[in-house]
């Protein structure tokens, strides 16, 4: 299942269902078929996600072995703030707009 994340004032963000469903976990909505975020909302959920995002960052990060060459080559793993981003700008516009957010309508 995919997350389509709908605004008039905006375009859609999509999300994979695991991404969708933290991203509504964060701001504290629950993951469903449907759903709604009204403007009176989005400033929580703001801070929610931008400080989820802050907490991420001040964890320490493991240390690379240079030693082994397929640790280097292996794929970093996409941040809560890379995956965050989209929706947090998202979530401004509407606000500013004063729209609602809308997945699965």
């Amino acid at each position: 299942m995919l997350y389509e994340f709908k605004c008039r004032a905006t375009g859609s963000v999509v999300m994979t269902q695991k991404v969708g469903e933290r991203m509504l976990a964060i701001i504290g909505k629950s993951a469903g078929r449907t759903g709604i975020i009204v403007p009176e909302q989005m400033p929580a959920a703001i801070r929610a996600l931008e400080e989820a995002v802050e907490q991420e960052r001040a964890q320490p990060a493991v240390p690379e072995e240079d030693d082994d060459e397929r640790e280097r080559e292996r794929p970093r793993p996409v941040s809560l703030a890379q995956r965050a981003w989209p929706f947090i700008e998202m979530l401004k516009a509407a606000l500013a707009a004063e729209r609602e957010i809308t997945w699965g309508v």
